[in-house]
């Protein structure tokens, strides 16, 4: 079903809809709660940096790599000035050389400088016009990734389509902590490998069977579990690599699996993306008809 999500909630909102009021009983709360989150999803989507803004993505080699729009550069942009300037990987380090008047190095006067990666706490931006490009690590790989605000896959946006709400699709899921944790290394659409510590697995059945997944954590100090999972539905009714959920952190041996809020991974929608795989241990084999269907414009 198409989501008309901005119509809905603001009818709830006209209706004087309370999620603390006691005249909204589970079932009603519930739907509220994954239409709230369903929302928030939509509105980051439409934001002019999000997924849907990328036009690139261009892998670094060692040494000085020419940056532009001109067909001559190492780094060959889909948008901008034909000469932008030299991105240097060199010692471990990545810096960066503006041409006289092209770009900015977050928003400053500075024509030189090095350029975090989106690791750290503050990566560096260099912009221009509507274009935006910064650094990323991946496995010790450097690459630049693209940003347009006027890209034309955020521009013609179609949407997100969903399953019909199943409350059955809430797991609540048996939760066998690893001791010690395990180390997992997930291949990545780009052919890359990232590795994730996995701190347990989850179990539950379903039509009388059994069925397990491991979320790993994406931060040593990680708030929530990650889940990378494909299902029945993957390359059909859902994406085909993958789809992304977080769950709460294990609680008295239990951990809630709500696949209600299962998402697709950036790379459903770009391909400039470096989005990692369902892992084998995470391959289920059943249909999850619950979260969210293929974008219905993806070109890939």
């Amino acid at each position: 079903m198409s989501l008309l999500l901005a119509a809905t909630m603001a009818g709830m909102m006209a209706a004087g809809v309370d999620l603390s009021s006691a005249s909204v009983d589970d079932d009603e709360r519930y739907r509220i709660e994954v239409l709230n989150w369903r929302s928030d999803r939509l509105q980051r989507l439409k934001k002019p940096d999000s997924w849907l803004s990328l036009i690139g993505l261009h892998w670094l080699k060692d040494g000085d790599n020419r940056v532009g729009s001109a067909k001559d550069n190492d780094v060959v942009l889909s948008k901008g000035p034909p000469k932008v300037g030299v991105v240097t990987v060199a010692g471990g380090q990545v810096s960066i050389a503006l041409e006289p008047g092209v770009g900015a190095l977050n928003g400053s006067e500075a024509r030189k400088g090095v350029l975090r990666d989106d690791s750290t706490p503050r990566p560096t931006y260099v912009g221009f016009d509507s274009v935006t490009f910064y650094l990323i690590d991946r496995d010790g790989k450097k690459a630049l990734r693209v940003k347009d605000s006027e890209a034309a896959t955020l521009k013609n946006f179609k949407g997100l389509d969903y399953f019909d709400l199943a409350k059955d699709w809430r797991v609540e899921a048996k939760w066998e902590a690893f001791d010690p944790p395990k180390t997992m290394e997930i291949p990545t659409i780009t052919g890359g490998v990232e590795k994730y510590t996995v701190p347990g697995k989850a179990t539950f059945e379903r039509d009388g069977k059994k069925f397990e997944v491991q979320p790993v954590l994406e931060t040593a100090d990680a708030k929530e579990l990650f889940l990378i999972f494909s299902d029945k539905t993957s390359g059909k009714e859902t994406y085909g690599a993958a789809r992304f959920l977080y769950a709460p952190l294990p609680a008295d041996g239990k951990v809630v699996l709500d696949f209600n809020k299962a998402y697709n991974p950036p790379c459903a929608f770009t391909p400039y993306a470096t989005c990692p795989l369902a892992p084998p241990e995470n391959k289920l084999n059943v249909r999850v008809t619950a979260g969210e269907k293929k974008y219905k414009g993806a070109a890939h």
